[in-house]
């Protein structure tokens, strides 16, 4: 009898939509202080990081996991792999000398411009060193089937330390569990189709557990989220060069503010951080627009359309792997020049945004391609970017606001990534830890071959915003003083 598990209809939509130009892999780079792994020729030891990762697999199961298919009706599952090699996954690569930001943000652009191997788990870990400071970069490549935002962030807390006292724990032993066989793999399936029905019956009842009104208070919800999903289809976003098709090749750039200066913008404007996030964007949309030649009359009443990923963890499942995520489409105000007016222009389109119940919908799909087919979660993954339902990604990842350590070395930066869809040529990821916001930007090469400028525009942006609210900042916002170029870019 072969153990496996099953992938969501959502994770699975996440290897449909892959092709060899949209790379469905979710990825974090940590900077951290190179003197506690440092060997006597001045580069990182990489044998003992191996043999602390090793030591961290047990409680990653899905790390050694790898995709198989059920006969038939093609859905694909998880099972041990057998061939496991460590050394393929945790990779090592050495700047030249002396390695600047700008030399490691080229090597990510190439790193993320590369498909993972589908016969193999789908993770990577790249152990950057030579970064000049004493330091050295961690940069990790999950494919989105296997994890969301949110469970990547606490996967931190598994692989690094609390505690800055260096440790390597004994790996366990393991034993790859035997794959099933093609027959047992169809067996389950026809089983699972019979059961369905059951299934869905144990949900309604569970809907209406709580009461009638309850109940049917919750299938309002749904509906409502389920018809502003697919309202929001029918009035395609603004058409801007961002959203053409992308190539396979990418260009990345960070920025990192202080988290204090974001929230204190955020009592004296109301709202929430993430409207913060979203005002500071829209401006820094705005001055790029400016800054490629459009006018402010051409941008007029122009707003653009940013997709926003929403947490649909419950607590007793936030450490599960997987994706527990749903999308909010939010209004950004690219015509509107005052810093406060857009911001209160924001604030209102984000709270409308959780009103017309969005997730709910989005989740409510995705249950129902569980019970019916998976066709219809895709079909509805695969038509947004395609009829430009919106126009860039915007996350916000909560991190901890605790230091964190690997092998006695303090993570001093970690800066997030989220893959492009088709025809969306930039994608803004933020991730918080331990008192700054750290901005990650990734974009297609040839689409904005300009990032850097979009990079400083969010700087400004936030800068102008934070001044119309009267925050004096405790620290400025810290991007790199020169562009980056992305892959073969010879400057």
């Amino acid at each position: 009898m072969g153990d496996y598990s099953r992938l969501s209809t959502f994770d699975r939509c996440f290897l449909d939509i892959e092709d060899g130009n949209t790379h469905m892999h979710v990825a974090g780079t940590c900077v951290f202080d190179a003197t506690p792994v440092a060997t006597s020729n001045g580069g990182v030891d990489i044998d003992r990081i191996r043999r602390y990762v090793h030591g961290r697999l047990s409680s990653i199961p899905r790390y050694r996991q790898r995709l198989a298919y059920i006969p038939l009706e093609n859905h694909p599952v998880w099972v041990d792999d057998y061939r496991f090699d460590l050394r393929y996954h945790v990779r090592h690569l050495s700047l030249p000398k002396p390695g600047d930001d700008r030399q490691l943000k080229r090597a990510l652009a190439w790193v993320n411009s590369q498909q993972l191997d589908r016969s193999r788990p789908l993770w990577e870990m790249w152990i950057i060193e030579g970064l000049e400071g004493s330091r050295f970069a961690v940069h990790q490549k999950v494919h989105h089937a296997m994890i969301d935002g949110l469970a990547g962030a606490e996967e931190l807390s598994v692989i690094l330390d609390l505690s800055p006292e260096a440790r390597v724990d004994f790996p366990r032993p393991w034993q790859p569990r035997p794959a099933p066989t093609p027959v047992e793999l169809v067996r389950d399936a026809a089983v699972r189709r019979m059961t369905t029905p059951i299934a869905l019956g144990r949900a309604v009842a569970k809907t209406f557990s709580q009461g009638l009104r309850t109940g049917a208070e919750n299938i309002k919800r749904t509906a409502s989220g389920i018809g502003a999903v697919v309202s929001s289809g029918w009035k395609p976003a603004a058409d801007t060069r961002l959203n053409r098709p992308i190539g396979s090749q990418r260009r990345f750039d960070t920025l990192a503010t202080d988290l204090a200066d974001v929230k204190a913008v955020k009592e004296r404007l109301g709202g929430t951080i993430n409207d913060v996030v979203l005002a500071t964007v829209a401006g820094a949309m705005r001055r790029y627009m400016l800054h490629d030649g459009s006018s402010s009359e051409e941008l007029g009443e122009l707003t653009l359309r940013a997709m926003c990923p929403v947490n649909r963890r419950s607590e007793e499942g936030r450490s599960t792997v997987g994706n527990k995520v749903a999308g909010m489409m939010v209004e950004l105000p690219i015509g509107e020049s005052d810093p406060r007016e857009r911001y209160s222009i924001v604030r209102l389109a984000s709270a409308s945004a959780k009103r017309s119940n969005q997730p709910d919908g989005t989740e409510a799909i995705g249950t129902l391609s569980e019970w019916t087919s998976p066709h219809l979660l895709r079909l509805v993954e695969q038509v947004a970017p395609r009829h430009r339902v919106y126009n860039l990604i915007v996350t916000n990842i909560p991190g901890p606001p605790f230091p964190l350590y690997l092998l006695g070395a303090r993570m001093l930066e970690t800066y997030a990534l989220v893959p492009l869809f088709p025809n969306q040529g930039l994608a803004v990821a933020l991730f918080s830890y331990a008192g700054t916001l750290h901005w990650g930007f990734n974009a297609d090469r040839e689409l904005v071959p300009d990032l850097h400028d979009f990079v400083l525009g969010v700087q400004d942006s936030f800068d102008e915003l934070a001044d119309a609210a009267k925050v004096v900042r405790r620290q400025p916002a810290a991007a790199s003083p020169t562009p980056v170029a992305a892959v073969g870019d010879a400057t």
